[in-house]
């Protein structure tokens, strides 16, 4: 058997599995925190999965809840949430990175593959400044978009309008989707607000900044010097704009007469309303339009946004716009007769390609078996949900979006358990998990040459 400190050192060697400890370690505080009396409004313990599941829910920036976070938790219980979201948005170790970095702490080898890995970037030279750009402009934003907040919710709500704003703008840009609306009901987040331009547009920046990655960030910073962007910053601007402008078009279409969504509203807070949805969609869990109310080719539409999710390295999920993207070259490149992967006249490596079809794979094996869980185990208990629903849910959990057709506050306990490891394993990758539960890794066969094997396909 190996000694304690060659263990030790073997797990710290994986920066995966550091990685996934840190957010496991983040939600099991937030959990026993959350637990404690001084977090509900009613000063009583509240039960583990409850905690757990709200836990999770914050630090994985998903939005899926369990109680209303305004009428449950009490101000101290509002502002552990608040930290989880913030952590689990940024990331522990990016955090604790900046601060080893304001102290001017030297980092090591490890501790920037650590930091490499949290933001997701290739460069280990730069990492610092890479660092500190990320909460510069984190911060900034976030700061920004409360003070804008505040402009509607201060003369509404007094002196608490300002922890309302600041609330909502950090949960928006790390596409969380936690409010605390519900002092004007309960679970009615963003819905009495399709008449706010200010309020959802803020809201609406903050999403979409927070979701284009923080290499994005670099780029367009150093834009000015380069004179050009990276394929990935293109890559990822121009797939976000054409997913807005899509899913605007989409739900207009599907929801313009549907009364009891957006058929009632005048037609400028209609296509405010179809805006707001395509952006919140794709990861950040707000709803101004009520989605257990809408039609089933919407909700369909609507899983199909919240599976591709944000860009990589962001605060966002889903599997990512650029491998939905690199998937579907490959599938024009075959089409054309390419034998390689082809975007904006550049050939992508084999690796990013098979990565990108295992986490599209993975990602739906996930989402299925959860949605099976949640039919089997809610039918068995006598809770009737739709198979449609009950995917639509589970997709929010995975691509950590936080929308909901009512099934995680009515859920039993197998089915909450389901969703927490699925939003879990949503936050921090299914090829990140399963590295981390690897034991050991086989370098002979990543070195070995094997013969070539003859498969008929299609």
């Amino acid at each position: 058997m190996l000694p304690q400190h060659n263990k030790r050192r073997r797990f710290f060697s994986f920066p995966t599995r550091v990685i996934c400890a840190s957010f496991l370690m983040v939600t099991t505080c937030g959990t026993l925190l959350l637990m404690l009396p001084f977090s509900s409004r009613s000063g009583e313990a509240t039960h583990f999965f409850d905690a757990l599941f709200t836990a999770t829910s914050a630090t994985c920036v998903t939005g899926l809840v369990v109680f209303d976070t305004y009428t449950y938790w009490s101000p101290v219980g509002q502002t552990i949430i608040l930290a989880l979201i913030q952590i689990g948005g940024l990331g522990l170790i990016t955090i604790t990175t900046f601060f080893n970095v304001l102290i001017r702490r030297k980092l090591g080898f490890k501790g920037m593959q650590l930091a490499q890995e949290s933001i997701n970037t290739n460069s280990v030279e730069e990492i610092g400044r890479l660092i500190k750009t990320v909460m510069a402009v984190s911060f900034s934003v976030e700061a920004a978009g409360a003070l804008l907040l505040s402009i509607a919710f201060v003369p509404k709500y007094g002196s608490e309008g300002w922890f309302l704003s600041l609330f909502l703008a950090v949960s928006a840009y790390c596409n969380a989707g936690f409010d605390l609306l519900g002092r004007e009901a309960p679970f009615i987040s963003l819905c009495g607000y399709n008449g706010f331009p200010l309020v959802l547009l803020t809201l609406s920046a903050l999403i979409i900044i927070g979701g284009l990655g923080f290499l994005v960030f670099a780029d367009l910073g150093a834009f000015r010097r380069r004179r050009h962007l990276t394929l990935h910053s293109k890559l990822v601007l121009s797939i976000t704009g054409i997913l807005l402008l899509f899913g605007t078009l989409c739900y207009l279409v599907f929801e313009w007469s549907n009364p009891r969504t957006m058929g009632q509203l005048p037609v400028w807070q209609r296509f405010l309303a179809a805006f707001f949805q395509s952006v919140t969609t794709r990861t950040a869990g707000f709803n101004s339009l009520d989605y257990a109310a809408m039609h089933d080719i919407t909700k369909v539409f609507t899983i199909f946004l919240m599976f591709i999710g944000a860009a990589p390295g962001s605060t966002g999920g889903g599997i990512k716009v650029t491998t939905a993207a690199v998937l579907a070259m490959t599938v024009i490149s075959v089409v054309r007769g390419y034998s390689d992967t082809v975007i904006m006249k550049r050939k992508i490596s084999k690796q990013t390609v098979y990565k990108s079809l295992a986490i599209i794979l993975l990602a739906l094996a996930a989402i299925c078996l959860a949605t099976g869980v949640i039919a089997f185990t809610t039918h068995s208990a006598g809770i009737t949900f739709s198979g449609i629903d009950a995917f639509f849910e589970s997709t929010s959990a995975f691509a950590t979006v936080g929308l909901s057709v009512g099934i995680s506050g009515a859920a039993n306990v197998p089915s909450r358990l389901i969703l927490i490891l699925t939003m879990f394993m949503g936050r921090v990758g299914p090829i990140s998990l399963l590295l981390s539960l690897a034991m050991r890794e086989n370098p002979a066969l990543k070195t070995t040459v094997l013969p070539e094997g003859q498969i008929m396909v299609g």
